[in-house]
């Protein structure tokens, strides 16, 4: 199964430079599991535990996760997976 994964700047030091990469896996936590195997670390600053990190947004297809079932959401081949930090700030 492909899944197309694009990862934001700050974490592209984990994928050599890479803007996107493929992986693979039924569920989004199998995904992160299968790009940690490929690039150490990277799951570390996406998941704590079995929840996604409170500054970490993850969309499937445009979708953001969390109003489906977090990382326990299902993939299907062709799927595209966006990482984005969450942003703030503003004028002070």
């Amino acid at each position: 199964m492909a899944i197309e994964v694009r990862i934001p700047t700050i974490l592209r030091s984990y994928t050599g430079g890479e803007k996107a990469v493929q992986g693979g896996g039924e569920t989004i936590a199998e995904l992160f599991g299968d790009l940690d195997a490929r690039y150490p670390g990277i799951k570390d600053r996406l998941v704590d535990g079995e929840e996604l990190r409170r500054f970490v947004n993850v969309y499937l297809n445009d979708e953001d996760v969390r109003f489906l079932e977090g990382i326990a959401t299902k993939l299907a081949d062709g799927d595209s997976v966006t990482i984005l930090p969450a942003v703030a700030g503003g004028a002070g």
